[in-house]
């Protein structure tokens, strides 16, 4: 590697934003692959979001009507807040993931000064050369997704990030890089939704130092762009979206968001190579303790059966709007388990689900003022083949909370491509709108 990790470029790479969110293909608004060509975007790649395009074009088409204070309380890697930025518009924005939290952080550091940025590289890219690899720290996942020499110089950098590590926006920046290219140089695949796959193999994973040149480069690129706002700075911290404790009462006029499906993905599992290289966990098992204990339980990970009942958890009042529904569901699906070799708690999963949801719907009608929208980007879902019908209810749990009105656009259809499919129920994707 030179002395510089990257050339330095005379200046960034400016993108445009739609002027309407017509322009804006419904059935994008729900896809995060476009962002990996918009800049900051594109440094991480987290499956789990929405189209920063559709956002921006949604806050300027909100802004014709007055002021905006947009907020999301389930802020994943900064896309709305990033959006905000780039169109001059107020934002708050929380994320449980401890993980995903810092990566959003990180990114949202991109308007600090991008020549500070580059000479923390700089330091530890000569650190790292005068460092010796120390690779029996590392487990199994890692050795699997790694060759010698690749986890060499991955194992170096990281010593070098520790090394020089302090608590500036250029320093979690630099972490963000680090972690940005680990998939990149691993020569292990990734499914769609970034569970590592060890068995399945590259045919040719980037070199370690070269990525690190080319994600400085962009990473620096796009800095210059950020650089050149005046608009407000989104607020952003971790934090509970059942609670939003951060948040002040009645502050937000719009909320733009994606909550988490009852589709049983599993969050943690998403970040686990990241977690294990850096050397925060060990294994899988150590995600419920590092991770799950934040987030909203849609995932059958988060309620063992031996913690969760099904009576109690369907007792709370939270549920009272949806009681007769969500009883015959989950009734339903304790049944099926019982023929299924998984035996997965589904039934648990549901009701803990919108009774998480519920508490969701309560604290964005204390955040939200009047008048107010809500925007969830959501689909249902048919776990064991029993349909959940997720938008009325979380229309409904709204209503109860306080929330005048709800609407459904549907964006695209899903599960309808019958083969490898463990069920042939059809489900929907779309944007539900709330009003307050």
């Amino acid at each position: 590697m030179s002395q510089s990790p990257l050339r330095r470029p005379t200046q960034g790479v400016l993108f445009q934003v739609p002027e309407h969110s017509a322009r804006v293909r419904p059935e994008a608004s729900s896809n995060f692959v476009s962002n990996m060509a918009l800049p900051v975007h594109r440094w991480f790649r987290f499956s789990a979001g929405f189209s920063a395009a559709w956002v921006e074009s949604l806050l300027l088409d909100a802004r014709r009507s007055g002021e905006v204070r947009v907020f999301d309380p389930f802020a994943g890697s900064g896309t709305t807040l990033l959006a905000a930025e780039r169109v001059g518009v107020e934002s708050w924005g929380i994320e449980a993931h401890p993980v995903v939290s810092r990566i959003a952080s990180s990114k949202l550091a991109w308007r600090s000064d991008p020549d500070a940025y580059l000479a923390k590289m700089t330091e530890i890219s000569a650190l790292a050369k005068t460092l010796k690899p120390q690779l029996q720290r590392y487990p199994v996942l890692i050795r699997r997704c790694y060759d010698n020499r690749a986890l060499e110089q991955l194992d170096v950098l990281r010593q070098a990030y520790e090394l020089c590590k302090d608590k500036t926006a250029s320093s979690e920046l630099a972490w963000l890089t680090l972690i940005a290219i680990l998939r990149p140089v691993s020569r292990a695949g990734t499914a769609p939704w970034q569970y590592v796959l060890p068995k399945k193999l590259k045919r040719a994973p980037r070199p370690p130092l070269r990525a690190l040149e080319e994600y400085c480069q962009m990473f620096y690129e796009d800095m210059l762009v950020g650089k050149n706002l005046s608009g407000p700075r989104a607020r952003f911290l971790q934090g509970d979206a059942r609670s939003c404790d951060a948040i002040p009462t009645g502050r937000t006029n719009l909320v733009i968001t994606s909550p988490p499906y009852p589709n049983n993905y599993d969050y943690a599992d998403a970040t686990r190579l990241e977690m294990t290289f850096m050397g925060e966990i060990r294994g899988w098992a150590d995600l419920q303790d590092a991770v799950r204990c934040y987030l909203v339980r849609s995932c059958s990970q988060h309620v063992p059966e031996s913690e969760v009942d099904l009576d109690a958890a369907l007792a709370t009042a939270d549920l009272d709007p949806i009681r007769r529904e969500i009883v015959e569901v989950c009734g339903k699906l304790a049944e099926v388990r019982k023929s299924r070799g998984g035996r997965k708690t589904y039934h648990l999963m549901v009701a803990c689900y919108f009774s998480d949801l519920a508490k969701v719907w309560k604290a964005l009608r204390r955040v939200c003022g009047s008048p107010s929208r809500v925007c969830f980007v959501v689909g249902d879902s048919a776990p064991y083949g029993v349909h959940v019908p997720v938008i009325p209810w979380l229309g409904q749990i709204a209503l109860a909370a306080g929330f005048r009105s709800y609407k459904f656009e549907k964006t695209r259809d899903r599960n309808v491509k019958w083969k490898n499919r463990k069920h042939r129920v059809p489900l929907v994707e779309g944007r539900l709108w709330v009003i307050g």
